[in-house]
């Protein structure tokens, strides 16, 4: 099924990494942020704390041999679509792994788009059938053909907050256990899905 939206090209349109984190800096840079609401200020302290994380990554991520090997051998053309917004904890943990994977083959082509800009392509890709949890990566082939989908964390992540929510914890008390797990794991679970997720493609049309 192709869908509307790939045939408008909206994906296409999206931003690069580069383009998306030049955005945030920008808002960050030229904001006052003594002039800002409480919602206003709030989410300029995530924005700013989630480029920090971000840059964190960058500095510490270097792909491995086997997982490089994967993504430079894929041999057709395909369009990573990320909806997310630079307010979200998980995707500044998350985004600039994705972000690097990319890199590896010039027949990637990473866009992001704006969840709450494009709502309905995200009710397209809700999580367990009700969230507009972010980031989603959902992957096409050059024709419009979807090939995988990820997100918005990795699956062991999804795991523990389960447990943590069973264990009575609430949001605000697990969400630091969270942002430690993403500082401890350093990228190895994310890579691991991507590598299983894009064996499939190495080496085949698609």
């Amino acid at each position: 099924m192709i869908h509307k939206f790939f045939e408008e090209k909206r994906p296409h349109k999206g931003l690069t990494y580069q383009e998306y984190s030049a955005n945030t800096e920008k808002y960050l840079t030229e904001t006052d942020y003594h002039n800002l609401d409480e919602k206003e200020a709030k989410y300029y302290d995530y924005k700013k704390l989630n480029a920090q994380r971000s840059a964190r990554v960058f500095k510490t991520f270097k792909p491995g041999l086997d997982l490089s090997e994967v993504i430079s051998n894929i041999s057709s053309p395909q369009l990573w679509m990320v909806i997310t917004e630079d307010w979200c904890g998980d995707s500044a943990q998350n985004l600039p792994y994705i972000a690097e994977m990319a890199k590896l083959n010039p027949a990637i082509n990473l866009r992001i788009i704006s969840r709450d800009e494009n709502l309905d392509i995200m009710d397209l890709y809700l999580t367990n059938g009700t969230s507009r949890s972010i980031p989603k990566l959902v992957a096409f082939d050059e024709n419009g053909n979807e090939l995988f989908q990820w997100g918005p964390r990795p699956a062991e992540l999804v795991n523990l907050i389960s447990e943590w929510k069973n264990e009575g914890l609430s949001k605000e008390e697990w969400m630091p256990k969270l942002h430690l797990w993403y500082a401890k794991n350093k990228g190895e679970a994310i890579t691991r899905e991507f590598k299983e997720l894009l064996s499939k493609f190495v080496g085949v049309g698609v």
